[in-house]
């Protein structure tokens, strides 16, 4: 459909739908049900059989498929069955727990999809941007992705950025009024907003003409938001990691197959030591496990508020040492609320909180009727008028649709009784100004019917709308604004910041018909002062909690904020956030500040004010120089910059802009400061969650490896089999590691520095662990192994059966140490982690069917153990608990001798 060609009024009668009312519920279904959803179809999935290759196909796994097909050849067939058949079975879970992933990743990328404002009813609601149909009626403005393919029916100052369509970086102007009579390129069509650009300025309203695949977006099959799903940093490593003890385990493979054949040891009976030191070697479980790991650990953000958009983040977030965050709505409670107001030389106090309407005006204790007051209804009116936020009621409480500070300013008239439907209707707006970061203003015009006039409403920071002003409004009538005047009105406006509230200022301007050129430099000057209305935004009350979380943590909390410098610095104050009020640097003095000594000023500042998007670029590059690693909150769409530039960028998911939210790689879903801490905390946790369980299976692997080398060095024969070593890597070992990757964390998690990044997973503390555990490991399946064979003249089989459950029981007796590399397992508690204590009796339930049911004797080469040979397995696989326990106090030891 050519929708640019086609009039306004011709694409509503096509698309049966009334501009003033919108769709209603029934005819909303019935296209439902002709278009579909709104959503354009990703490319589809991997089938079954090609994630099992997938998984088969990492490098150590092809290793062992290679030597069970040497056994095979070799005749040893039963082994070469069950070898391959666990490596498909290992396949298979891990398919299933990729499935489960992407399930997950799913439910979060439908939680933080773009929603939009839709007229339904007659009445403006936010609906999920999948379920718009053709004929809905839609408002856009600056921040927002547009939702769908829409021809535009209003437009003020609208530009949109059309660059993922068009490649035009430069954002196209837009005019609903134009009328195409012939072809014009996408990029010139000025009476369209395309799906998935981006509005940088203005407002708009429209009608949706296309949906999902038959948008201009959808022909070219171009989705621009997703969940990243590249390998981390982390993951990088121990592929690399994988691949190193691979080439080190066929190297010393090759060296024993080389050293019995020279001592004249069967070829056959080598090859089968050979793989059963390759089988030791590899961890084949790993790679899965942090799989796992990772995706639970997004999906435990998720449920608490916080969206994990890119795997990168989790690992991240444990590094974070300074947190830089803005403070409406994040420190904040984001439901502003007026409280005082300035008019014609009185001061007055407004009742109430939130947005309940319930409240009253006053001097004093006297209350005042604003009906009666010229100069208080003047400004409660332009604080109405000059407006975009409207105020909803549902079942229990009201709420604000727009953005806060407006919606505290509607809520003060109607605790004036003015309703805003009226006044709307009373004084039509017909043009206005939007505001921006960089002037910090907003203008609208308004009919005036009673004078047959154009009045002009602006509210702004107040430092400056008073400096544009050259009259006042004052005793009913215009008066010259003196110098006096003005030095008042600033010494009110610095003692309501000093109280932490958020001021605005008002003033307007009339004319005979509206200016031909509605440019701020023409209409934001010489205007007519009204008043000011301060408001505040309680801080959050779980925030000065989180504060103090952090410093404990070693991150820094930084407030960063376009309010004024008074303001951010009592909020800071009061949340413990700062100590002095040294500690702060406004936007005014940033311009003024070179980057190599902002570089140096950055380290002694907490509290950042008067602030524009530009700037918070200049601070996260600062801090990044420094070493720091940042996360940046933004809502914004001039915070994309910043949200990218750091090492986390945070958007907030109630107000932020689909923008931000795709830019971000975290979303909070309700703004909350102390959702990041939470965040990050549950980053640190996973991190070492993934070190504990690459402790526990790689120090089981060397242990393995030195206990067939060491038999073999000692002319012993092997005590462990290469099936018996699959069943121990792959089933014994995976329960416990995928337990410990669910462990709450240590009590002093949040005590502890962030980690330094460039700090290996295997830094020294673990490598000396993983020595003393297969050290232990060893020496505990070793002692097993020669009583048994003393004990029962070399029987092979029952020997062997004793190393095997032997090694079994350590391990997942040693477990239960993993779960910390500092505190002791009583310290934890034994049974607080019961994901663990299950999975070590599922194991234990396994190794019993082993050892018992014959079928499976047969397999695993395995045979009946008695009361003694149990005696004597449990006494001997408490020695790796015992070593880790050992080593942990040391570690405590040094620790504290090291902070005296």
């Amino acid at each position: 459909m050519e929708w640019f060609k086609k009039s306004i009024e011709a694409i509503a009668s096509e698309l049966s739908v009334d501009l003033d009312e919108g769709l209603d519920e029934e005819e909303l279904k019935l296209r439902r049900n002709k278009y579909g959803f709104n959503e354009i179809k990703e490319k589809e999935k991997d089938a079954l059989i090609k994630k099992i290759i997938n998984q088969l196909k990492d490098f150590l796994i092809i290793i062992l498929i290679g030597a069970s097909l040497i056994s095979a050849f070799a005749g040893e067939i039963i082994d070469a069955i069950v070898i391959i058949a666990i490596v498909i079975i290992n396949g298979v879970l891990g398919v299933v727990q990729e499935s489960k992933a992407e399930k997950a990743l799913e439910a979060l990328k439908e939680m933080s999809s773009p929603h939009a404002r839709v007229l339904r009813n007659g009445i403006l609601t936010i609906a999920e941007a999948k379920e718009l149909v053709p004929g809905d009626i839609i408002s856009i403005e600056a921040g927002d992705i547009v939702p769908a393919d829409i021809r535009l029916i209003e437009t003020f100052n609208l530009k949109i950025e059309e660059a993922s369509l068009t490649g035009e970086s430069i954002p196209s102007e837009k005019n609903a009024k134009v009328v195409y009579d012939k072809d014009v390129p996408i990029g010139d069509r000025q009476n369209i907003a395309f799906m998935s650009t981006i509005v940088t300025y203005g407002r708009g309203k429209g009608i949706v003409t296309d949906t999902g695949i038959k948008t201009e977006i959808g022909k070219i099959a171009e989705a621009i938001r997703g969940i990243d799903s590249e390998k981390t940093p982390l993951q990088n490593k121990l592929d690399e990691l994988g691949k190193w003890l691979g080439i080190i385990c066929l190297l010393i493979c090759a060296a024993v197959f080389g050293i019995g054949v020279y001592r004249g040891q069967g070829i056959l009976e080598m090859f089968m030591i050979a793989v059963s030191l390759a089988v030791a070697a590899i961890p084949e479980g790993l790679p899965a496990v942090v799989t796992i790991v990772l995706a639970l650990g997004m999906k435990k953000m998720a449920e608490k508020n916080a969206i994990v958009r890119r795997l990168l983040a989790v690992e991240t977030l444990g590094c974070v040492n300074v947190i830089c965050s803005d403070k409406t709505g994040t420190l904040t409670q984001n439901e502003m609320t007026a409280v005082k107001v300035y008019a014609n030389d009185r001061d007055y106090s407004i009742t109430g909180e939130g947005y309940n309407p319930k409240g009253e005006f006053r001097i004093m204790d006297d209350i005042i009727s604003v009906a009666d007051n010229d100069e208080l209804e003047l400004l409660l009116s332009s604080g109405l008028l000059c407006n975009d936020a409207i105020l909803t009621k549902n079942e229990q409480n009201h709420s604000i649709i727009g953005d806060p500070t407006e919606g505290a300013l509607v809520v003060a008239t109607v605790k004036a009784d003015m309703v805003q439907a009226e006044y709307n209707k009373k004084y039509p707006r017909i043009s206005e100004i939007p505001f921006d970061s960089e002037r910090k203003m907003m203008t609208t015009f308004h009919k005036n019917f009673l004078e047959d006039k154009v009045i002009s409403f602006t509210k702004g920071a107040p430092d400056i709308i008073i400096d544009r002003c050259s009259k006042i409004f004052k005793n009913g009538k215009i008066e010259d604004f003196t110098e006096e005047e003005n030095n008042i009105i600033h010494n009110i406006n610095s003692v309501y910041a000093k109280q932490a509230l958020r001021v605005l200022a008002f003033a307007y301007k009339e004319y005979n018909s509206l200016p031909e050129k509605i440019e701020s430099e023409e209409i934001e000057k010489d205007m007519v002062f009204i008043g000011i209305i301060g408001m505040i935004d309680p801080a959050r009350k779980e925030v000065k909690e989180a504060i103090m979380t952090c410093k404990k943590a070693g991150i820094k909390p930084i407030m960063i904020t376009g309010d004024y410098k008074d303001t951010a610095v009592a909020i800071a104050l009061d949340l413990d956030l700062m100590e002095d009020e040294k500690e702060v640097l406004t936007g005014a003095e940033i311009d003024n500040t070179s980057d190599l000594d902002l570089q140096k000023v950055v380290e002694n500042i907490s509290v950042y004010a008067r602030v524009s998007p530009e700037h918070k670029v200049r601070i996260v590059n600062a801090l990044r120089k420094n070493g720091h690693i940042t996360a940046m909150t933004g809502d914004g769409v001039n915070d994309a910059m910043a949200l990218k530039k750091s090492d986390i960028g945070v958007a907030m998911g109630i107000t932020g802009t689909d923008v931000a939210k795709g830019t971000a790689d975290i979303v909070l879903m309700d703004d909350n400061f102390a959702t990041i801490v939470s965040a990050i905390k549950e980053g640190r946790i996973i991190y070492s969650n993934i070190r504990k369980f690459v402790y526990f299976l790689l120090s089981c692997n060397v242990g393995e490896i030195l206990i067939v080398f060491l038999s073999i060095l000692f002319q012993l024969p092997v005590p462990l089999l290469p099936i018996q070593l699959l069943w121990l890597n792959l089933v014994t070992d995976s329960f416990p590691a995928l337990a410990l990757g669910v462990e709450k964390g240590d009590p002093d998690i949040m005590e502890l520095p962030p980690r330094n990044t460039k700090e290996p997973i295997l830094n020294n503390t673990m490598i000396v662990g993983i020595t003393i555990q297969s050290i232990a490991i060893t020496i505990s399946v070793l002692l097993a192994y020669i009583w048994a064979l003393r004990v029962y003249n070399g029987d092979l089989i029952i020997s062997r059966t004793v190393a095997f459950t032997t090694i079994i029981l350590a391990e997942l007796i040693r477990a239960h140490s993993s779960r910390s590399e500092r505190f002791s397992v009583l310290k934890l508690g034994i049974f607080s982690n019961l994901t663990l204590i299950w999975a070590t009796v599922l194991s234990f339930i396994l190794l019993i069917i082993v050892i018992y049911i014959p079928v499976f004797q047969v397999i695993f080469k395995t045979c009946p153990l008695s009361y003694r040979d149990w005696i004597v397995i449990i006494g001997l696989c408490l020695i790796p608990l015992i070593a880790g326990e050992i080593n942990k106090w040391i570690l405590r030891v040094r620790s504290k001798g090291n902070n005296i």
